[in-house]
């Protein structure tokens, strides 16, 4: 059985973290998985399993992008 990928279609990247706020996998994680095998895969979802338990409040997602104002 093929490894889901971990992406949830909010592709925004957290500049301070340097982790999607969507997934929570770098760029490279990104760039690389279709070419992972599945070992590879499933150490990458245990990595991604690790920083959304260490994020605040459980980590379900990546904290929101901030929002830019406009000047009225």
């Amino acid at each position: 059985m093929p490894v889901p990928s971990p992406c949830v279609q909010i592709c925004t990247m957290d500049e301070a973290s340097g982790l999607c706020r969507g997934c929570a996998r770098t760029l490279a994680e990104i760039a690389t998985w279709s070419a992972l095998d599945d070992e590879a895969k499933r150490e990458v979802l245990a990595r991604v399993a690790q920083r959304r338990a260490a994020a605040p409040a459980g980590g379900a997602r990546m904290p929101p992008p901030a929002q830019k104002t406009r000047n009225a």
